[in-house]
């Protein structure tokens, strides 16, 4: 598996939008995130947040047991310089304005992890599949739309 430096946007991606406050976390994205930095990927938290609600996404994320590689930063030691662009290097950018919209954190982790195994790929799916049955919309899809 290739290990990949991956930016991740916050707010309509990590927890629905509702910036400046911090909405409701996507179903599965820590258990998505945490699962691609145990297979090695570097996250950035790429964001529009600055200052004290920077730091509130931060320390959200982090009692959720998520810490980043680097802020906003290509790497944690980077300096910004205001000269300079200041788009980060990242090889994957996770962001609920792509062009097609957000695709949900189980589709996205079968996107990165084309070579995982089957096991692998059952079990994240199955837990995926279990953490949507929790909302509304996902009992209501289960409860109809299921391939007998």
């Amino acid at each position: 598996m290739v290990r990949m430096t991956i930016a991740v946007d916050f707010d309509g991606t990590i927890v629905e939008h509702l910036y400046p406050a911090i909405g409701k976390e996507k179903i599965f994205a820590f258990e998505t995130l945490k699962a691609l930095q145990k297979d090695g990927h570097h996250l950035i938290l790429w964001t529009f947040r600055a200052g004290k609600e920077l730091e509130e996404a931060v320390a959200f994320c982090k009692s959720r047991g998520l810490e980043f590689y680097a802020i906003n930063k290509s790497y944690p030691e980077e300096v910004f310089d205001h000269s300079r662009s200041r788009k980060i290097s990242a090889d994957l950018f996770i962001d609920d304005r792509n062009i097609g919209g957000f695709p949900g954190w189980g589709e996205i982790w079968q996107m990165i992890n084309t070579d995982a195994s089957k096991e692998k790929n059952d079990k994240f799916i199955s837990a995926y599949r279990r953490a949507e049955r929790r909302t509304l919309c996902g009992f209501i899809k289960y409860l109809f739309c299921r391939d007998n």
